[in-house]
């Protein structure tokens, strides 16, 4: 298991992936609305990938505050 600082960099990292494909499909999508369609779906699972994590974080910190 990572360590929670090690997760909250991957949300981070994460979280900046998402701005960017919501930014990117902003821009692409009066050209191309498959592309922009496609860059939206990153931003989500980008987005759920951060929800999994913060999951996680909450997990270990409740078996800690147990232990």
């Amino acid at each position: 298991m990572k360590t929670i600082e090690e997760l909250r960099a991957r949300i981070k990292e994460l979280s900046k992936q998402a701005v960017e494909f919501r930014h990117k499909a902003s821009q692409v999508y009066e050209t191309n609305t498959e592309q922009a369609k496609h860059f939206r779906e990153q931003a989500r699972e980008a987005i759920k990938r951060c929800e999994l994590l913060r999951q996680e974080i909450k997990r270990s910190l409740e078996i800690n505050r147990v232990a």
